[in-house]
């Protein structure tokens, strides 16, 4: 019995470790921590799809994305350093307050990729 649960426990670890590598390894995703309101960082992965950035936890056995960001109303807000080489932007608009933490290169892209929209689309960026 203790033999059985031990290689479903096993199994269930093994999935989860290939899950993340599927999503880290995915082409177009970067590293990137989410903070929704005043709850703590969350790591996971954002890709670009569509208009929006969907962010996936690291951790989890869902390959869809947790949060979908649209890109069309997106007010970036104010931007900072954290510590790990990890740059902050503070996000509202369409969607409810969150921040994004990211490299500095992962951060140049997001904001390439936010001022790239139709020129329909109300941008701020800050």
């Amino acid at each position: 019995m203790v033999a059985t649960v031990l290689i479903c426990v096993l199994l269930v670890a093994v999935l989860v470790v290939l899950r993340g590598l599927l999503v880290v390894r995915t082409r177009g995703s970067v590293p990137c921590r989410l903070r929704v309101g005043d709850h703590g960082w969350q790591r996971g992965v954002a890709r670009y799809a569509d208009g929006e950035l969907h962010w996936i936890p690291l951790i989890g056995l869902r390959l869809r994305p947790r949060h979908a960001i649209a890109r069309r109303g997106l007010v970036v807000s104010s931007r900072r350093e954290l510590d790990s080489g990890f740059y902050a932007v503070d996000c509202s608009g369409t969607t409810r307050d969150l921040s994004l933490a990211m490299s500095a290169d992962a951060l140049t892209g997001f904001l390439a990729w936010l001022e790239s929209a139709p020129p329909s689309a109300y941008l701020d960026v800050a």
